[in-house]
């Protein structure tokens, strides 16, 4: 950090600054991952309550811990973008951004009059990334989207889970963290293009939830367009790779495999002692496995079972073969790979002095990021961006604290 401005100083980014305008997940998360490599993110939260995110479990001491992580690295500043003296002062930090997140729900911002022109006319410069469920435009840009509602949307739970039970929502918000992604992505996209691609200006940017995790479903829109398949549950398995579930182990655990090359296939039967299957027709390359996976499953799956899960590795990773054991987070954090990759970090923290969380993805060999701190109290950074930079007096930030504009 720059002492005494709170300003990141490290990573490619550094010198970027961003207003992370948004609320929940999508947003704030692109925000973060700019802020991990080196930007200047300040974020921006209801006054009195804070981003919602703030509520989310787990919590100690009454306090969030997904905050913690979703809010690091970041500058934390209280205001009101309703109110017109909130307005103006959202206006004046425009004028100094590279980059603005929102995630409200298409027409806000403009009603507040902080759409993309207005914005523009202030810093020709700006970007604006807008994540939103469905989108700024279509029939459904007015409804609200929740992850849950555009991973629904995406179509990805009609093929996930097992053919005899529900379709399956992801255990976390896959939706917001892939848009959040693609958010991140498409902001430095436009920074590139404006300035070293001869741009010279910003851009608006739509963001939805359900695109981005539709993109990637690869082949299923071609496969339907050309040959009508619609992708079904089949539980663990794919239609497209065999084998490939997760089977159980003597010992009550679980390896996940996937063989989908011949190569790979003969090395892992040749390595259960069931080379009989490398030379079986039915199982030569994998669109054959593919249409014999019932039964080359029940092989598979009666074979780990008479094994151990740690004889099962030990054996396969002497032979090369593709497969993995299924980690829970103790498994995570007792595994020596982790902590060589520095996967997991220690961040300082205001309340519990310090935290464990995920490291900064991807490492970079020149310009690395990193986590300098967890998110932090409702409005700490008020006084230094209110104060010192934009040259508000401790009355006048005083008063508008009363108002509850900041």
């Amino acid at each position: 950090m720059n002492e005494g401005s709170g300003k990141p100083a490290f990573g490619p980014l550094e010198g970027l600054r961003v207003i992370d305008a948004g609320t929940m997940i999508a947003g704030p998360l692109g925000a973060t991952q700019l802020a991990d490599f080196g930007a200047d993110v300040i974020k921006i939260e209801q006054p009195g309550v804070g981003d919602p995110m703030r509520d989310w479990a787990p919590s100690k001491e009454d306090k969030s811990l997904w905050w913690k992580v979703i809010g690091r690295n970041k500058r934390l500043i209280t205001l009101s973008l309703s109110k017109p003296e909130g307005q103006a002062l959202f206006k004046r930090l425009v004028a100094d951004a590279d980059i603005v997140i929102e995630s409200y729900r298409p027409g806000t911002f403009e009603r507040w009059g902080l759409g993309y022109e207005e914005l523009a006319r202030i810093n020709p410069g700006v970007v604006l990334v807008r994540v939103s469920g469905f989108g700024q435009d279509g029939p459904y840009a007015g409804r609200a989207g929740y992850g849950t509602v555009a991973e629904a949307f995406s179509g990805v739970p009609s093929f996930t889970g097992f053919p005899d039970r529900p379709p399956t929502l992801p255990g976390f918000p896959i939706a917001d963290s892939i848009a959040a992604t693609f958010a991140a992505m498409a902001a430095m996209f436009a920074i590139y293009k404006r300035d070293q691609g001869g741009l010279g200006t910003g851009q608006e940017i739509d963001v939805s939830l359900f695109e981005p995790l539709f993109r990637l479903v690869e082949a299923q829109v071609i496969g339907y367009d050309q040959l009508g398949i619609v992708k079904e549950r089949q539980g663990n398995r794919l239609a497209e790779d065999s084998p490939r579930n997760t089977y159980r182990t003597r010992d009550d655990r679980w390896i996940a495999i996937s063989a989908s090359s011949q190569r790979t296939f003969v090395r892992l039967v040749e390595t259960m002692e069931m080379p009989e299957l490398a030379t079986d027709p039915r199982f030569q390359g994998n669109f054959n496995r593919c249409q014999h996976d019932a039964v080359l499953d029940k092989l598979m799956g009666d074979w780990f079972v008479q094994h151990d899960l740690d004889d099962i590795m030990d054996r396969f990773n002497a032979a090369g073969v593709v497969a993995g054991p299924i980690y829970d987070i103790r498994d995570i954090f007792a595994d020596p790979h982790y902590a060589a990759r520095q996967t997991i970090v220690e961040a300082s923290d205001a309340d519990f002095g310090s935290v464990r969380m995920q490291g900064v993805v991807p490492r970079m060999g020149t310009t690395p990021g990193r986590v300098t701190h967890a998110g932090g109290p409702v409005g700490a950074d008020n006084d230094t961006v209110y104060g010192e930079e934009l040259g508000l007096s401790e009355p006048e930030r005083r008063r508008l604290a009363e108002l509850g504009v900041i």
